[in-house]
């Protein structure tokens, strides 16, 4: 079993939307996938009680109440949407844990104040292992001021931005019928599966 863990200390900042479509990626891909909700909102586990059982299946697990890291062995995959506010041993553990961190990242202002300190432990507590986290700049155009702004943030942190995703309703449409931008009907989601590849290389590299 393989995990991957979407954190970020911000409410608002796209975890569950990449937790859920990480998670349908590797269901359409034929793999066995949990999605771990952390939450004790369990946004994550809502979205999936609206899942048709004809699509591929995903199977859901809440781990809000674990004292200690919990996921399920069974799985090819594991993928974990972390609370806001996630942090002290609880986030040390599952750091440890898991393969890959993602952190959505919104490139405003903001957002970015309110994840350096989250950075800065990362940094502090993984030490030569931050080679497992990646940014995902989320609802941005890479050419833009704004995706040069959050870049230029970056830099000092020497976590690689792995992926771009646009502001689009695409995924506001599919989540609100239980699905992913992964799941067929595929045709109107095209640019946004081609600007997950370089996020889905990233996790799979060893």
């Amino acid at each position: 079993m393989r995990a991957v863990m979407v954190a970020n200390p911000k409410g608002g900042a796209g975890k569950t939307t990449l937790a859920t479509n990480l998670a349908g990626y590797f269901a359409n891909q034929k793999y066995s996938v949990s999605l771990c909700d952390l939450d004790r909102q369990q946004s994550a586990l809502r979205w999936l009680a609206f899942r048709a059982p004809e699509l591929p299946a995903i199977t859901g697990y809440f781990g809000g109440n674990q004292m200690s890291v919990s996921m399920p062995q069974e799985t090819d995959w594991a993928v974990l949407d972390a609370p806001a506010g996630f942090q002290g041993y609880k986030l040390n553990d599952y750091l440890r844990a898991v393969d890959r961190v993602l952190i959505p990242i919104v490139p405003s202002i903001f957002d970015m104040a309110a994840t350096e300190d989250f950075l800065n432990t990362l940094r502090r507590d993984l030490g030569g292992r931050l080679a497992k986290i990646g940014i995902v700049a989320i609802r941005i155009d890479p050419r833009t001021r704004a995706a040069s702004m959050l870049e230029e943030f970056l830099r000092h942190f020497d976590i690689p931005i792995v992926a771009y995703l646009r502001n689009t309703q695409n995924y506001v449409n599919v989540a609100a019928a239980g699905q992913t931008i992964f799941d067929p009907p595929r045709a109107r989601n095209k640019r946004d599966l081609e600007q997950w590849q370089s996020l889905i290389a990233w996790i799979k590299k060893k």
